[in-house]
């Protein structure tokens, strides 16, 4: 993966795309430091493909802890309690 920064990334943001859309991957960096990263929008697929059901396997599991919690005091009680 190469490097880029911003000012040169957005100078040359029409090449950018022709060398993503034949795989290339590029990081953007601000200052020396990782902002971004420019890649084939299959490519993005392919590495975030199981995160929306880790996503959605934590909220049910959120969810379900949730439905038996209990706050031990009225609700008026629990927020004044929380201004503290």
């Amino acid at each position: 993966m190469k490097s880029i920064a911003v000012y040169e990334a957005k100078n040359r943001f029409s090449e950018l795309l022709a060398e993503v859309a034949l795989g290339e991957e590029f990081t953007i960096t601000r200052h020396g430091t990782a902002v971004a990263r420019l890649v084939a929008v299959g490519a993005l697929s392919d590495t975030t493909a199981g995160q929306g059901e880790q996503v959605a396997s934590a909220m049910h599991r959120l969810r379900v802890l949730g439905r038996d919690a209990v706050l031990g005091a009225d609700l008026a009680e629990a927020i004044g309690t929380g201004r503290d």
